[in-house]
């Protein structure tokens, strides 16, 4: 065994973990488990705790490095754990000098397991090429942004992440077409706040000037796609890629995060209930075919029932097909955490409800899919992809191909082929 590394949470994380074990393996880490942690909710940081634990019995000759955003706001919980051997810090783990460090304190068995370094010094990002995959999937990540300059109240993940930076557009550019190269059908942008994009940078570019050389100078990568981004921050330039160039994918994912005008107040939130619903119609009206979906807390404090029933509403409203709900954790050092909290049990039937209209979204869409022909990308031997995201059963196809196929019909969660 060499290095292992276990993704927790977001996209990001899925990028950097490929980071993380270039650069762990190049350090000559052997025998070693790294757990790249996500810190969102309560419950993401107690599965990282579970997983640690189970790892440990089940391999007690791994080492084991924790690593992350919960590592980065909770080192000190981790470092107690007897099962770790060394916690990371968010900006450290993708250095090679964190990883020689790791290795040299292994060796002499050192005591203090806390490398973590202050994220919120970190005032610029260097570019990690890539020039693959380990998991060699037909879908990968790129890395153009980190951290986030807004403090709404609910998060944690700027504390984990530290301010929004981001990477040099012709550094993306050539990540991409690198990735392209290697036979990656589909690049996905990532990054913690997307549409902050280039403010660090000399001229300000937005997200939407990094789309669209994108698509100009790699003519050959097959399928750009665009992780979660805040509506309210939208350029023209990222319009015009959507409503232009079929390469870029009808598929947005927004960060709604509530349907009511007050609870977005309180979540310090830059959109109101109506900007969502304007821009959801104004994405529409230039690429009909579009698919939607959102982030939704269920239960934020003080949220009344009428309150939910208007992010409930907004499902329908702007149109979503996917919907990512969370029920409300409140996370320690947080404004949300002080504010008077809705109980429990409730939070959990609202969470169900939103995810019972969500179940009912995706099922419309799949049936409007039945006729239709869609390039299918191949993620493995039984499923692939549409250009909007929706899942697809498939068999005896090649990962990595994009087919055209005929849809038949759809099993309420899946299309067939």
């Amino acid at each position: 065994m060499g290095v292992e590394v276990i993704t927790f949470g977001c996209r990001l994380n899925a990028f950097e973990s490929e980071v993380i074990a270039r650069e762990a393996e190049g350090a000559g880490l052997d025998q070693t488990i790294v757990i790249n942690s996500c810190a969102v909710t309560n419950e993401a940081v107690a599965q990282a705790r579970q997983q640690i634990r189970r790892l440990k019995r089940e391999r007690p000759d791994a080492r084991i490095v924790v690593t992350g955003c919960a590592a980065q706001t909770q080192s000190r919980m981790f470092a107690d754990m007897a099962e770790v051997d060394r916690v990371i810090g968010n900006d450290d783990k993708i250095h090679s000098a964190a990883w020689r460090a790791a290795r040299n304190a292994f060796d002499i068995d050192a005591s203090e397991k806390v490398a973590v370094s202050d994220i919120m010094a970190v005032k610029a990002m260097a570019p990690h090429l890539l020039d693959g995959f380990q998991s060699g999937l037909p879908r990968v990540f790129v890395q153009v942004q980190n951290g986030c300059d807004h403090r709404c109240t609910f998060c944690i993940i700027p504390f984990g992440r530290g301010n929004s930076r981001s990477v040099p557009m012709g550094a993306v550019v050539e990540q991409v077409r690198a990735l392209s190269k290697r036979g990656h059908a589909e690049i996905v942008l990532t990054g913690v706040d997307l549409t902050s994009y280039g403010a660090d940078l000399p001229g300000g570019p937005k997200l939407g000037q990094l789309v669209k050389q994108i698509l100009r100078h790699v003519p050959e990568l097959k399928r750009l796609r665009i992780s979660s981004i805040d509506s309210i921050e939208a350029d023209r330039d990222l319009l015009d890629a959507i409503a232009d160039d079929a390469r870029l994918m009808p598929h947005l994912h927004l960060s709604l995060q509530s349907g009511d005008d007050m609870i977005l107040k309180r979540m310090k939130r830059r959109h109101l209930r109506n900007d969502a619903i304007e821009f959801c119609a104004q994405v529409r009206r230039l690429r009909p075919d579009i698919a939607l979906g959102a982030d939704i807390i269920a239960g934020f404090p003080t949220e009344t029932e009428e309150m939910f029933a208007r992010s409930l509403d907004l499902v329908e409203e702007c149109g979503l097909t996917f919907l990512h709900v969370f029920p409300y954790s409140p996370r320690p050092g947080t404004p949300a955490a002080r504010m008077p909290q809705v109980a429990g049990g409730v939070i959990k039937e609202r969470a169900r409800r939103l995810r019972a209209a969500g179940e009912t979204a995706l099922r419309k869409r799949l049936a409007s899919e039945v006729g239709a022909a869609r390039e299918v990308l191949i993620e493995s031997q039984t499923q692939g992809r549409t250009e909007h995201f929706v899942p697809v059963a498939i068999g005896g196809e090649t990962p990595g191909a994009v087919r055209r196929l005929a849809i038949t019909g759809h099993d309420g969660a899946r299309l067939n082929a």
